[in-house]
Parts: structure tokens; sequence; C-alpha cells
């Protein structure tokens, strides 16, 4: 991992539902970055600390594994 980046990671296994926040958004930490549905719920995938998001890793639709990265965030 490049100094300043980190990789945020989905913690279940689901579909993704939206992306929160597009490359180039700035977000505080605990702001949703990526939402994720499973069984009808919606799963927020929240910032480990404010930043600019740098990449997004997913698209809209795609299944996600627990644990694959989804985005990247710099500070």
């Amino acid at each position: 991992m490049a100094e300043g980046i980190a990789t945020i990671r989905a913690e279940i296994g689901a579909a993704v539902w939206k992306i929160a926040a597009p490359p180039g958004t700035a977000v505080a930490a605990d702001d949703p970055v990526v939402i994720l549905e499973s069984m009808k719920m919606e799963i927020p995938v929240l910032a480990p600390h404010a930043g600019t998001v740098d990449s997004v890793l997913v698209e809209e639709g795609q299944q996600v594994e627990e644990g694959q990265p989804v985005a990247t965030i710099r500070r």
C-alpha cells in the first residue's frame, strides 16, 4: 500500500447497491463510500478516516466477497 492510501474492504459478501462517494469525493471518517445490499438490507462500507476517495474498485450490481477491496482513500 502506498503511503497515505488506505484500502477499504467489504465486510460481508453482498451485491454493490450504490457507489456513495465516487473518486475525487472528499469524505469524513465513517462516511459511506459504497453501499452493499444483502437480504434486502443496506450495509454501508465506511471511510476509515477523513480524506479523498482515490479509486472505486467495484461497480454497481457487482457481487463482492468478504474482505474484497472496494475502494481506496487518500489522506
